[in-house]
């Protein structure tokens, strides 16, 4: 069965986009065959893996992005997809198994300007399509942005699962506590529109930290952070077996360096020491995120 994650936070700057780009990666590099979906209108994740020459042939029309499927509406997702999406330098496919739906700047348009029909809001369209090509993949994942407006509310929808990624501060504690609000809300909202075959809406299955600085001690954030998922979990408000990871990622340059060169970290050149520990620990993570599915 194919599962379908949505990586979101109420918190934005947590390092969502390097870490669900980073994860699909490692998820790819294990066998799995992984598709990504860039749902956040800033289109980070659609810049770094098509890099900007790529993207902007995307983003000078809206043709192949996620938009299309609402407006004009004449697309389906599963013309959308960019098969291997990686590529080196020389246009050389470089880690078969990860695809990408990209997005654009005009995605804002679904929440400002897309009216659509009310009894086919945006989020069951965008499910009805995913049917057509779930089956192909393992691993569905969704880099969603930091509210539960139109575009994420389509991941979340067609999600199974949902992991947050955090950092050791406050900030991320308050994220998580507004997402779960927020989450209630739109399932009540959203449960007339589920189908039977759907399964149970999405719940909070795990929280990830995420560009851990160097000499920073996160024993207390994550104390507070087990404490409120602690909380929820009583409240039946998250999954009964959500947890915070074992794998957690560093804070490390050479994220930022892959970022430039459009590739993952685990395909950035010579292997230094640097490079070598987080992109262990993307690995670790992924294996993680795979040892989680045989519980659910």
């Amino acid at each position: 069965m194919t599962r379908k994650i949505s990586f979101i936070n109420y918190k934005g700057g947590v390092g969502k986009t390097s870490l669900i780009v980073n994860t699909a990666a490692a998820l790819a590099k294990l066998g799995q065959r992984v598709l990504l979906f860039d749902l956040d209108t800033q289109s980070n994740a659609s810049i770094w893996l098509l890099r900007l020459e790529r993207w902007n042939k995307i983003n000078s029309t809206g043709e192949g992005a996620i938009l299309s499927i609402f407006d004009p509406g004449q697309k389906h997702i599963r013309d959308l997809v960019i098969k291997d999406v990686v590529e080196d330098k020389n246009g050389e496919k470089v880690l078969p198994g990860l695809d990408l739906v990209p997005t654009t700047f005009n995605l804002v348009d679904l929440e400002a300007e897309y009216e659509g029909d009310p009894k086919r809001p945006p989020y069951y369209l965008f499910q009805q399509q995913l049917d057509e090509i779930e089956d192909d993949y393992d691993f569905i994942l969704f880099d969603c942005p930091p509210n539960i407006l139109k575009a994420a509310q389509c991941g979340v929808f067609s999600s199974h699962e949902i992991y947050l990624p955090v950092n050791p501060d406050a900030l991320s504690l308050i994220g998580f506590t507004l997402l779960v609000e927020k989450l209630h809300k739109f399932h009540d909202i959203s449960a007339s529109f589920r189908s039977s075959g759907m399964g149970t809406p999405a719940q909070v299955q795990g929280l990830i930290f995420n560009s851990i600085k160097a000499n920073v001690d996160i024993e207390v954030p994550k104390m507070r952070m087990q404490l409120r998922l602690n909380q929820f979990r009583t409240a039946k408000r998250i999954a009964p077996g959500a947890k915070i990871f074992n794998a957690q990622v560093r804070d490390a340059t050479v994220v930022r360096r892959a970022v430039t060169l459009g590739l993952p970290v685990i395909l950035v050149g010579q292997e230094t020491a640097e490079i070598d520990t987080v992109a262990n620990d993307y690995r670790q993570l992924a294996a993680e995120i795979i040892e989680q599915g045989e519980a659910l």
